[in-house]
């Protein structure tokens, strides 16, 4: 039944490789679930949005055991997907301002309804056949600035949460004096970790990390009753940075939190307002471009393109747009193709029988929400995974044509603008902005196309409504 429903022996692989495979994928990815909740509530940001942790948690997993279940099921591709990292960031740095900024009584839901018009734009256009276009629009300078610029957000938020770049009022940041907090060193163990794993193309090495970041804080935890009496002020300085912060699971396995606190919660009248439609725009173009680079990326690795292009790659557009209507319904941020399923493929994984396995594996992970809480809730923990993957997007910038001032100028207002202005959105709009005028005056704009200046024009409209 297998072999008949995923072409198994025509693609010369196995269940059990498949299934290994989709291990293997699922081990490398699966810090989303913990980073997912943590990022979307604000807990990680010290800045609550109003969203319910737990519901994050069970809409997490279900949108991911869902989409990646049609990915592999449709499609027929050894392709995951979950809430993107960037994405996220996105939706609590960017759309939740902008909707609070507009007035809206739950920034949350209009954010959420952003991403769910987002997601069905995608579906039409991913049906159509538009996608294309909108991808051509923008040249390849500044895709991969986007992708650099997110990273650098992500891992200046990663230092910020592991504590080892804190605030200054004459300087704005610092390297933390007290380097050797118990906030620090839980972040660096993590780090290390997964650094070194990362460098020894360790499968799952971020997991390691943030696994290894909450032994270090279970550790100082329970030392503190055996700390000598005359360490007493370091004691004292234990308790204050991470006792109140920091608490054990006192279980493993538990029934899934409800998913109704988020469910079907998103504000579709705020989200269609003039407000909020830049934000639509980002999400819809942040979602083409991350999936369609993932399939090309992981599609060449597993020997899906033929003479350049994807097989069913619009059964695998589909399935990501999918992703998001539900997982945006349920109460998550754009779901997105995982490059992590690149190492799923190097297992060996090269049918949708993989994607299923990591379908499954999500949905039993929901079980295990204590320890995904006890996570979650202490940032240092996942400090660590933010890092790493911010220095992951980053190696984009090597792709930025730099020799040329029309493609390089832009790019880097787009990658130094998002962590500077601490926002994906406002850098982003900065470099989309800048790229046709820099053309244009430089007797270059024959190479920008139509749709680059209505989105210049639309996205000094952004400008104008949200800073005037």
């Amino acid at each position: 039944m297998l072999n008949r429903l995923f072409q198994l022996e025509l693609q010369h692989t196995a269940p059990r490789i498949e299934i290994l495979a989709g291990l293997t994928t699922f081990l490398t990815m699966s810090y989303i679930i913990f980073v997912q909740p943590a990022v979307l509530t604000g807990v990680m940001m010290d800045s609550p949005t109003g969203m319910d942790f737990g519901a994050v948690t069970t809409a997490t997993c279900l949108a991911a055991a869902l989409a990646t279940a049609v990915m592999g099921l449709y499609a027929r591709y050894p392709i995951a997907l979950a809430p993107g990292m960037g994405e996220n960031f996105v939706f609590v740095a960017t759309a939740i301002p902008v909707a609070a900024a507009a007035g809206f009584a739950n920034p949350w839901q209009a954010a959420l309804g952003a991403t769910f018009v987002a997601g069905i734009l995608f579906l039409a256009l991913s049906l159509v056949g538009v996608r294309e276009k909108i991808i051509d629009a923008v040249s390849s300078s500044m895709k991969n600035s986007i992708a650099v610029g997110i990273g650098l957000f992500i891992a200046f938020l990663g230092l910020r949460n592991g504590q080892l770049i804190v605030s200054d009022p004459g300087t704005f940041v610092k390297l933390n004096p007290a380097i050797m907090s118990p906030d620090v060193i839980v972040f660096l163990v993590g780090f290390v970790v997964a650094a070194v794993l990362t460098a020894r193309r360790v499968k799952g090495a971020i997991l390691w990390g943030i696994l290894s970041s909450l032994l270090a804080a279970l550790a100082m935890k329970w030392s503190l009753p055996f700390v000598p009496s005359s360490l007493a002020e370091s004691n004292l300085v234990l308790e204050s940075l991470l006792v109140s912060a920091f608490t054990p699971a006192h279980e493993v396995v538990s029934a899934p939190p409800s998913l109704g606190p988020t469910f079907l919660e998103m504000d579709l009248a705020a989200a269609t307002s003039v407000a909020m439609i830049p934000v639509i725009v980002i999400f819809l173009f942040m979602d083409v471009f991350d999936t369609t680079g993932t399939l090309i990326g992981v599609g060449e690795q597993a020997g899906l393109l033929i003479d350049g292009r994807l097989v069913r790659s619009r059964q695998a557009m589909v399935s990501d747009a999918l992703g998001t209507v539900v997982g945006a319904a349920m109460g998550t941020s754009t779901v997105t193709s995982f490059i992590e399923s690149a190492a799923g493929v190097e297992q060996g994984g090269r049918t949708g029988l993989t994607a299923v396995t990591v379908a499954v594996l999500f949905v039993v992970a929901l079980f295990f929400y204590p320890v995904i809480a006890m996570v979650g809730s202490y940032p240092p923990i996942t400090a660590a995974a933010l890092v790493l993957v911010g220095a992951l997007m980053a190696r984009n910038v090597t792709r930025i044509a730099w020799s040329d001032p029309t493609e390089a100028v832009p790019a880097f207002l787009t990658l130094i603008g998002i962590p500077l202005t601490n926002s994906v959105a406002d850098g982003l709009a900065l470099g989309l902005v800048a790229y046709p005028v820099i053309k244009g005056l430089s007797r270059r704009g024959h190479e920008v196309s139509w749709t680059m200046w209505v989105l210049a024009v639309v996205l000094v409209g952004y400008f104008v409504i949200r800073y005037s």
